[in-house]
Order: C-alpha cells, then sequence, then structure tokens
C-alpha cells in the first residue's frame, strides 16, 4: 500500500475580523480592531495552496464554516428572525457578536489530531476534532468540524472518525497545533509528541500564570487511547510554562517537526534536557 503526506488549509472565511478574541495570543489582541480584508486574505491563501501543489505535495483545502453562528445567538437566549438576533446580539452582548462571526476555522492545525494508520492498533487513520473549549468563539466549531472530516474521509475501512472530547477544560484539546508526529519513513511506525500545557488532575504540574493553557495533559492522554496508540507510540511533553507566558499559547508556535526532524526553541519544552533525552531514547527504537 502507498503512503503519502497530504497537507490541508482552511480557507479564509467572509467573515474574517480583527476581533481579538484569543487572550493568551499576543498577536491577536494587538490587532484588535484593524480592519481585515477577506477577499484578500482568502487569495493569498489560495496561492500559497498552489504554490504547496505545485512543488509535488498533495494539497487539499477545508471550505469556512457558515458564519455567523446563529445557533451560538439563540443558544444564549436571543430570539426572533435572523436579523432581530443579531440586533439584539449587537445592543446586549456584543463579545458573543464577535465570537459568531469569527473566521477562525481556517487554522486548520486546530481543526483535529490525526493519526496514520501506520501507528493505530487496528490500522485505520484516526481522527478526533479539537474541543477548542478555551475560546468562546472556537467552541463553536468541532461538530461542524468533525462532520467535514467524516464527508472527505469516508471510507470507513481506512478511515475513524471519534467525536471531540468533552466540553469541558478538564479535557481541553487544541488538536494538531499541539501534536506532532515523527518517522524515519512514511508508512512505518512512528513517534507521535503529545504537548500539553498544564494537567487538570494533578495540582504539581506547574502550570503558566498569565495566560491559560489550552491543552490538558488529560486531553492528550485521551485522544491517543482513542486512536489506539501504545505506550511505545505516544509520548506526552509539557510545554514550558514560561512560553505561554509569554503568547506562546500552541506548541507549534514554537516547535515543529516531520518525519526525523524535530525544529524547536530551547525553551520550549519544561525541563528541556530531560525531554529530549526521552524523545532521542524513543526514538532510537
Amino acid at each position: 500500500m502507498k503512503h503519502f503526506e497530504v497537507n490541508f488549509d482552511g480557507l479564509v472565511g467572509p467573515t474574517h475580523n480583527y476581533a481579538g478574541l484569543s487572550f493568551g495570543n499576543v498577536a491577536s489582541l494587538s490587532n484588535a480592531q484593524n480592519a481585515s480584508n477577506p477577499k484578500e486574505a482568502a487569495k493569498q491563501g489560495l496561492l500559497k495552496m498552489k504554490a504547496l501543489h505545485d512543488l509535488g505535495l498533495t494539497q487539499g483545502v477545508l471550505a469556512p464554516q457558515q458564519r455567523p453562528d446563529l445557533n451560538l445567538l439563540r443558544r444564549i437566549g436571543f430570539t426572533g428572525n435572523d436579523s432581530q438576533v443579531l440586533q439584539q446580539a449587537a445592543k446586549n452582548a456584543p463579545d458573543a457578536l464577535l465570537a459568531s462571526y469569527s473566521a477562525s476555522s481556517m487554522w486548520t492545525a486546530n481543526a483535529a489530531t490525526v493519526s496514520p494508520s501506520a501507528d493505530t492498533e487496528n490500522g485505520k487513520v484516526h481522527f478526533t476534532p479539537a474541543n477548542l473549549t478555551n475560546k468562546l468563539h472556537r467552541s463553536i466549531e468541532p461538530q461542524v468540524t468533525g462532520n467535514i472530516l467524516k464527508a472527505v474521509f469516508s471510507d470507513s475501512k481506512y478511515f475513524e472518525h471519534h467525536q471531540h472530547l468533552p466540553e469541558n477544560d478538564y479535557y481541553g484539546d487544541e488538536g494538531a497545533a499541539n501534536h506532532t508526529r515523527l518517522c524515519s519513513n512514511y508508512g512505518e511506525a512512528g513517534l507521535e509528541l503529545f504537548v500539553y500545557g498544564r494537567s487538570a488532575a494533578d495540582a504539581s504540574v506547574i502550570a503558566p500564570k498569565k495566560f491559560p493553557a489550552r491543552q490538558t495533559l488529560e486531553a492528550s492522554q485521551a485522544v491517543a487511547r482513542l486512536h489506539g496508540l501504545d505506550q511505545d507510540t505516544a509520548i506526552f511533553i509539557q510545554q514550558n510554562p514560561g512560553v505561554i507566558d509569554q503568547g506562546v499559547f500552541h506548541n507549534d508556535v514554537i516547535a515543529v517537526g516531520n518525519q526525523n526532524v524535530l525544529f524547536y526553541h530551547q525553551q520550549a519544552f519544561f525541563k528541556h534536557s530531560a525531554t529530549t533525552s526521552a524523545y532521542s531514547a524513543a526514538f532510537r527504537r
């Protein structure tokens, strides 16, 4: 069976805007209230996808989700037709209105965690959409994201889809933004690195003080169980709480890996030397 890598990008939606909704993301906060250009952003995204395609990579695109999310606004008490709901929210809950318009599903690193068939117990590719509970504007995405992934990867002979984790910060899950897979060659079993910012159950795990740690150890462990990964395939690493407090809200902001390369900042992980030693020992198997 042929194994190859596929890259997916999200298409920027027409309601893309800079609302500063992501506390802990310094760039988001610093650009709040700036003017946006959704059409130009979408064209830039398509050009990037075309460039990767021209380089020989198999490239996919995920369509934007429907916005504004009127279901969110109706769930918090606004009634009437669509126009009335939006007018009421604008007057009484402007923050919720901004969240309902967010085009943040463009960030596909937060769409899901994906484990390839070479790593999983049943030999299928596994998908778990991220629940994104830490931010209101992101928490409205996972159900639709799951539906999109099921439609794209529909053959149950090869693909297995899981519901997103319980919608609570105990199982806060940010998807592939905190997940990296390393291997010698595609098609061979690899090592999946799950990076967490805090533990929901163990108070002795040092957590950041200024900004929230969005990924919990418990969420990472749950995804690994769902995907049928064994103890030789999954390794759990804590992100440095100090860098989270500097605005490094996801591991992919400070570390990236593919095949046999892990490229990361020296302050990326907590207890740096112990972490890299564990990684090296595991990858030498």
